[in-house]
């Protein structure tokens, strides 16, 4: 299938590596029309819109969220077409400020075990990603792999992890329902119970039917939960790096996302720049 919209994808103003002026050249190299960026916990400072033309390309202002449910475990949830309410702006603030002071503590940890010092600035936005390529820059560290990193000390349960301060699943939702024009869960099969978390889309509009989970998974599962609450189907490459496209709707797919976002169909199309 050919990607028209890749609804899932990150840029430095998170944990990404792709700069928002690099989006539409990246975009056009993949034949992808439609991007949406869903920094973590961090709305784009440069889209002011719900969604906005650059350079022929559509990019939709989104947000990934990460949130605790009362029972089970964190997962995170993806808003398209963004307009921050105050009461979300004072919320990722909080989030910001609580992640500088868990990218500090996991870089104190991990030089600690490494006997290394690195070259990182902890600032808002900093997440594990940026840790483990601090990691495998440095000469001393004795990583090379990205991945490998994770494995051995960030992990969940790995020794170097700290603990995020995150929002529950009610008050994270509520957040995002009043700032955004769509609300799904993103990737299912990424958690360790996909069904705990596809039982959770019975509050939400939308769930993430396309992701390069690196497997072959039975996608049955969402879509029963597609039929049975009524969601509307999305998908993305959950992109780090400058790559897009790897997965994501087609263009007749994408229309009744364009429709929930309240887009008209010539900017849906990309051809509108602002």
């Amino acid at each position: 299938m050919t990607v028209y919209a890749d609804l899932h994808v990150h840029t430095t103003n998170s944990d990404g590596t792709l700069v928002l002026a690099d989006l539409p050249a990246a975009a056009r190299r993949a034949g992808v029309r439609v991007v949406a960026v869903t920094d973590h916990d961090r709305v784009h400072p440069d889209l002011d819109a719900p969604f906005v033309g650059r350079d022929g390309v559509t990019v939709v202002h989104g947000i990934e969220l990460r949130v605790r449910p009362t029972d089970g475990e964190e997962v995170d949830v993806l808003g398209y077409g963004v307009e921050p309410t105050p009461a979300l702006r004072a919320e990722l603030d909080r989030i910001q400020a609580d992640r500088v002071r868990r990218g500090r503590a996991i870089v104190e940890r991990v030089e600690a075990r490494l006997g290394v010092e690195l070259d990182i600035e902890v600032r808002e936005g900093t997440g594990r990603p940026h840790v483990a390529r601090a990691v495998v820059a440095h000469p001393d560290s004795g990583y090379d792999e990205v991945q490998a990193v994770f494995d051995d000390l960030i992990a969940d349960d790995g020794p170097c992890y700290v603990a995020r301060d995150v929002p529950s699943f009610e008050r994270g939702v509520s957040l995002l329902r009043e700032s955004c024009r769509l609300v799904g869960l993103a990737h299912p099969f990424r958690y360790d119970d996909p069904a705990a978390a596809l039982a959770l889309t019975r509050d939400l509009d939308a769930v993430e039917r396309y992701y390069p989970y690196g497997r072959e998974v039975d996608p049955t599962p969402i879509e029963r939960a597609i039929e049975a609450f009524d969601l509307v189907p999305t998908g993305g490459s959950d992109a780090h790096g400058t790559e897009l496209g790897l997965a994501g709707l087609s263009r007749a797919e994408f229309d009744r996302v364009r429709r929930r976002l309240g887009m008209p169909e010539s900017q849906g199309s990309g051809v509108r720049d602002a």
